[in-house]
């Protein structure tokens, strides 16, 4: 598969440096073309770096891994080249204190982006810090990791289910994109209680107690 990353950060050395292990081909694109290069340099011979719009015309399919408060400029200088493309949204905008949703009570992060930029977005991946998705594989007490993906495109979610098991991870369906908001509170829920130092996993059964 060929895969386009929009973003140099942790996210996308992380899921970068996993998918190009895997045997996919990368093209990494940053707003600092040089922070683009040298993490192009690092996740290895499989990945080359180029601007913003290069990734977002590139291959199969994209990752938007940018700060919240990035999306807006990220998407507007990509432009048309996102138009009807798979994009794997996994930004959380989350504020700090408080741990509450940036989007307050609007479209979730991943609908935004799918009414800026015409793209066909799923969201995944954003329930976890970086270093999880460093892990080769993301396997815990003898279990893969699993990650919800929420999504309306049925080859959108098919290429990203494809993505997550490149990893070592287990996709795990979660409804169409509207449900992306639940999916993003969740991961303010659990970033506001690890934060206080408790383990989210606690407050749910095992399902075969879930539903009495």
């Amino acid at each position: 598969m060929r895969i386009g990353i929009l973003g140099a950060g942790g996210m996308a050395e992380a899921l970068g440096t996993q998918w190009a292990g895997a045997g996919h081909e990368v093209l990494v694109g940053a707003r600092d073309r040089a922070k683009a290069t040298a993490l192009a340099d690092r996740i290895g011979p499989r990945a080359r770096a180029g601007g913003l719009r290069e990734p977002a015309a590139y291959g199969d399919v994209v990752l938007l891994a940018v700060p919240y408060d990035a999306v807006a400029e990220v998407l507007d200088t990509a432009g048309d080249a996102l138009r009807g493309r798979p994009l794997v949204d996994c930004v959380n905008g989350i504020v700090h204190p408080g741990v509450t949703l940036a989007t307050g009570d609007g479209p979730s992060v991943a609908e935004g982006i799918a009414a800026r930029s015409g793209a066909r977005v799923v969201k995944a991946f954003n329930l976890c810090h970086v270093s999880v998705w460093r892990r080769t594989p993301p396997h815990f007490e003898g279990r893969p990791l699993a990650v919800p993906v929420c999504g309306d495109d049925p080859a959108a979610l098919d290429l990203t289910r494809a993505l997550v098991t490149a990893i070592g991870a287990e996709p795990l369906d979660a409804g169409g994109l509207h449900r992306a908001r639940l999916l993003e509170a969740t991961a303010a829920l659990a970033v506001g209680l690890w934060f206080a130092g408790t383990d989210p996993r606690a407050m749910l059964p095992p399902l075969a107690y879930a539903t009495g």
